[in-house]
């Protein structure tokens, strides 16, 4: 039985995925220049696929121990490929900022689900004020570049949307189906795999140049989303997933694009630290410190005082 609260140790390590992730959104960028974003992330999957059989074959771990297994390993690798699919292909109809804003309402989705279909993951009112506060956190980082409704962006704010609720429900699914039959090795090797041929299918489909050059930038732009991001990173919060509730776990991905804009900005490219930056900061710790409260309990701050 996971615990219902997160402890020092594993909010640490969120707060270090949560780094790692944010990033990857200027990596990405980095790489994109050369590379198409599809193909990108097609790639980044079968190199994963690559290390992670090595490994499993290494450590004597089966690929699929059973059908039902093998059936629930590829419903996970098609949400994890549609979702990027989703992502990618909703960037050309809308804004930058609105796909972030969108494709983190995951968390809402997680705890939606987590309530119905999980067993001991429920929504109490400090989990839900803590979403909503961290939630208006990710929306003050970006309302300036938001702007007004557009029916021209209706497409691509459909498919954030879509985005964040397979990102959500591929938690839940695994959390369900597959974290009390398989270790975090297999359950990685399943999405990334099973996610490696729709990503490519997509690619080809939709984007005309795959390949224009490839610089020393563009070659460490894969090794970070291949090795670092989709290998390591992913491993280590599919552990984290088979130990804890999934609505504590994902409602920490809040802090994936604050810290993104502080590294990509502040960080990568030298620019001063915006008010919006430090509210956005506040009011997604504040959130978290909400959500990981467990009713009836003393706060982690006010336990560590």
């Amino acid at each position: 039985m996971y615990q219902a609260q997160l402890r020092w140790q594993p909010i640490a390590v969120l707060l270090v995925l949560a780094l790692i992730w944010g990033a990857n959104m200027a990596i990405i960028k980095i790489g994109a220049r050369e590379l198409a974003p599809l193909f990108m992330a097609g790639l980044r999957s079968l190199v994963a696929s690559v290390c992670l059989y090595v490994w499993m074959k290494a450590k004597g771990v089966s690929l699929f121990p059973s059908k039902r297994i093998l059936f629930h390993g590829i419903v996970v690798g098609l949400f994890f490929g549609s979702e990027f699919g989703f992502i990618y292909t909703g960037l050309g109809y809308t804004l930058a900022s609105r796909t972030y804003i969108l494709l983190y309402t995951s968390p809402f989705f997680v705890a939606l689900e987590a309530h119905f279909f999980l067993k001991g993951d429920r929504l109490n009112p400090w989990k839900a004020a803590g979403l909503i506060l961290a939630f208006a956190g990710v929306v003050a980082l970006f309302v300036r570049d938001v702007g007004s409704f557009s029916l021209s962006a209706l497409p691509g704010d459909l498919m954030a949307l879509a985005g964040g609720a397979l990102w959500g429900s591929t938690t839940v699914y695994v959390k369900k189906y597959l974290s009390h039959r398989t270790v975090p090795l297999q359950t990685l090797f399943y999405q990334v795999f099973f996610s490696a041929p729709p990503l490519f299918l997509m690619s080809i489909v939709l984007e005309d140049v795959i390949v224009s050059s490839f610089s020393l930038a563009a070659g460490f732009s894969v090794f970070y989303q291949c090795i670092i991001v989709a290998f390591l990173s992913y491993l280590v919060w599919f552990k984290l997933i088979h130990r804890y509730p999934v609505s504590l776990l994902h409602a920490f991905s809040f802090f994936t694009p604050v810290l993104g804009v502080f590294l990509s900005g502040a960080v990568i490219l030298g620019e001063v630290i915006s008010p919006s930056l430090i509210v956005a900061l506040t009011l997604v710790s504040l959130g978290m410190v909400l959500v990981n409260r467990q009713p009836g309990a003393k706060s982690p701050l006010e336990t560590q005082a």
